[in-house]
């Protein structure tokens, strides 16, 4: 296994200042270091981030990653879990009058705040994800408030970045382009300057950082973290999320059957709980919506909104009780620790996975969550794969340390940035591998030629 290794930028990073204090990443994905500042609680929806830190101690890095309708929810939600497991302190602001935003795949997100609220603000970095499709596309360049902050993070030599569409359409007209090389999605790729464009998933230049789509989004996110905290930090981020390149993407797949649902759309249900790693959720909803499976989402807890593992609030589409109306023709679990163990607790859940089991119909799960399934004896003579925590505990069981394992009707991933391919091996199931390859390519993510 080998790490996903940074591209260096032109320019050296000490030209920058930057100082090193982070939070620590989830306990239950790799050990916690050392930290100047308290993860976000995962159970709380309301509680704030508390220093420990002693009066001399190196403030955070702070991180303003703006939203809005439309937003391309998976290139917001990878920046903004992977520069918080790093230890970047990263403030959600919505652009819109509200704070809750519906992103580009119908998934709902909830801001932390309202970007008014940041224009007096400095941050060490400014991030723009895409905001895919009309009329979410100009949600970010016409807010005068995110042109102001960006354009003063430029002024003063301060780190900026974007991705996909973003570099054209958002930083092009604000004139933050000028003599700096740049790269985004392929579509957009002729708006740039032809003399600085260039064609690379990734581009470093002068302190903007540029990229190119979703499938992307793993490798910009990291090198906005190597510049903030240094690459130690960046590469044990990098192997606690499973961030691989010489892995074959292809899923391996054991007593192989067709998926066949008739000629109905596929129905997909996720339930969500607080503590369920964002990451999961919205990489399985984003593309299997992507590929027009009828995706619904399902809170385990009181509320529609849950807390996610490393602090994104999600609102459900509907309480898990209301999934009950009806058949669906996969169930996905995400993980999580503490989002499975809440999971776990459900009784509607359970007796849906039952059903599921009964009827012969395709369930899955990712990361720790394999041992709801485990729990429930749904995992009987099956290969799997799943976190390496949760692969500790379980027992006689044969399991395959592959990124993704397909069995049967049983799905299953080791979580976190194998997502993307987990999802990606559904629809080739679902819909067939053209499809799939479709949707990787809408994503820029390189498909396996199999």
């Amino acid at each position: 296994m080998s790490l996903l290794l940074l591209p260096q930028p032109p320019t050296p990073l000490s030209t920058v200042t930057f100082s090193a204090a982070a939070r620590a990443p989830f306990a239950a994905v790799t050990p916690p270091r050392p930290r100047t500042l308290t993860p976000k609680p995962a159970l709380s929806l309301s509680a704030p981030i508390t220093t420990t830190a002693p009066n001399n101690a190196i403030p955070p890095k702070k991180v303003l990653v703006p939203i809005g309708l439309g937003t391309e929810e998976m290139e917001a939600v990878i920046m903004i879990h992977v520069l918080r497991r790093a230890g970047a302190d990263v403030t959600v602001a919505s652009v819109e009058p509200q704070l809750q935003v519906e992103a580009a795949g119908g998934t709902k997100l909830v801001a932390d705040t309202d970007i008014s609220a940041c224009s007096d603000q400095v941050f060490d970095l400014v991030a723009l994800p895409w905001q895919g499709g009309m009329p979410g596309s100009a949600r970010l360049r016409d807010c005068d408030v995110l042109r102001k902050i960006t354009c003063r993070q430029a002024e003063e030599n301060r780190l900026y970045g974007a991705i996909c569409a973003a570099p054209a359409v958002t930083l092009l007209p604000w004139g933050l382009l000028k003599k700096k090389k740049i790269t985004c999605h392929p579509a957009f790729y002729d708006r740039l300057p032809r003399f600085w464009a260039v064609k690379s998933n990734l581009q470093v230049s002068r302190g903007l950082t540029t990229s190119r789509g979703p499938g992307t989004t793993y490798q910009f996110a990291l090198s906005l973290a190597e510049q903030l905290f240094g690459d130690s930090v960046a590469n044990e981020v990098a192997e606690s999320m499973f961030m691989r390149t010489d892995d074959d993407h292809a899923a391996k797949e054991f007593n192989k059957v067709e998926w066949s649902v008739g000629h109905h759309t596929p129905s997909v249900l996720v339930p969500v709980a607080h503590g369920s790693e964002e990451i999961e959720v919205v990489t399985v909803v984003d593309i299997l919506r992507r590929a027009k499976a009828k995706v619904i989402v399902a809170s385990v807890e009181k509320s529609l909104e849950v807390l996610a593992s490393q602090g994104t609030k999600i609102v459900a589409d509907i309480l898990i009780g209301d999934a009950q109306e009806s058949a669906h023709d996969l169930i996905i679990l995400p993980g999580g620790t503490a989002g499975a163990q809440r999971l776990s607790k459900s009784r509607i859940l359970k007796k849906l996975l039952k059903e599921q089991n009964s009827a012969e119909r395709i369930y899955g799960a990712v990361c720790s969550s394999l041992a709801i399934l485990q729990k429930q004896g749904l995992l009987k003579d099956k290969r799997a794969t799943a976190h390496a925590s949760t692969l500790d505990k379980l027992k006689d069981k044969e399991i395959n340390g592959a990124k993704v394992v397909i069995d049967g009707k049983l799905i299953t991933s080791e979580g976190l940035a194998t997502v993307t391919d987990f999802a990606l091996a559904i629809v080739s199931k679902l819909f067939g591998n053209g499809r799939a390859r479709s949707v990787a390519e809408g994503l820029v993510f390189e498909y396996p030629k199999k």
